[in-house]
Parts: structure tokens; C-alpha cells; sequence
């Protein structure tokens, strides 16, 4: 077996190299050399299912409902929409910046129960709600049951 030169400040200097990059990336997302940039995000979605429908709630903080688009084509559901960046506030003067700024884009694909003809959507608080209702002869029908004599 070769003896091999133990270097400490080889290893030291490897694990700051990879730390550094690690953080350029991460921050780059952030903060670029144009200043801050828009980078992909996806909202958080809740999607459950009640006896008359299926509802879809996304949250959409800090975004204008005229921003938000949804459609259904061919059972799948598309919402897009975008976080404009706030031009009150210059970008040199942000120290720290987390949220994320730009276009978004989700597709889900919906039970073919769904009577895309009649969705219906509501924006509030930040919070975009799609009531998509099952069609009639998918509700579930209560039989009622007589006893035998």
C-alpha cells in the first residue's frame, strides 16, 4: 500500500471552494449582476374533492387576479400566471430578498367526472379557488333499499 501525503489545507481549501459555489448558485437565483431576477417558482396547490365538486385552491400572494390565467383544454387543467417585481422600492436598496419573482406554470390533469363547461373561479385574499363540478351522471346516487317480506 502507497503512503500518501496527508494535506489538511488541501481538504479545508476544497470544502470552501465547494461552500462558495454552493452559495453563488443559491444566491444567484436571487440577486444577479443586473440585480434581483425572476426565476421559476410554483405556488403551493390544495386539490380535494367534495360531493358536488372538485376544488382547486393555489395560493397566490402579492399577485393581481388579472395576472392569474386558467383554463381547461382536454381534461387537463393549466394555470399560469406571474409575480410582477415591485418597482416602488430600488433594487440597490434590498439587503435580503426570498421571495420569488416571475412566471409560473402548473398543468393537473382532471377526472374525466369533471364538467369543464361550468368551473367556476374566486380570488380572494390571495387565494385563487376553482370550483370544478362533477358532472351529473358522476354523483355518487343514494339507492334506497326496501326490506323483503
Amino acid at each position: 500500500m502507497p503512503i500518501v501525503r496527508w494535506e489538511p489545507f488541501r481538504d479545508l481549501v476544497t470544502t470552501q471552494d465547494r461552500l462558495n459555489r454552493l452559495f453563488n448558485e443559491t444566491m444567484g437565483r436571487f440577486v444577479g449582476g443586473e440585480g434581483i431576477r425572476s426565476v421559476a417558482w410554483v405556488p403551493p396547490v390544495d386539490i380535494y374533492e367534495t360531493e358536488q365538486n372538485i376544488v382547486l385552491k393555489a395560493e397566490l400572494p402579492g399577485i393581481d387576479p388579472k395576472d392569474v390565467e386558467a383554463t381547461v383544454h382536454e381534461g387537463t387543467l393549466y394555470l399560469k400566471g406571474e409575480r410582477k417585481y415591485e418597482h416602488e422600492v430600488k433594487e440597490e436598496s434590498y439587503h435580503h430578498v426570498e421571495r420569488a419573482y416571475g412566471s409560473f406554470a402548473r398543468s393537473f390533469e382532471l377526472p374525466a367526472s369533471v364538467d369543464a363547461d361550468k368551473v367556476q373561479a374566486e380570488f380572494k385574499d390571495g387565494i385563487l379557488t376553482l370550483a370544478m363540478p362533477k358532472k351529473e351522471e358522476a354523483k355518487a346516487k343514494r339507492i334506497k333499499i326496501s326490506a323483503a317480506k
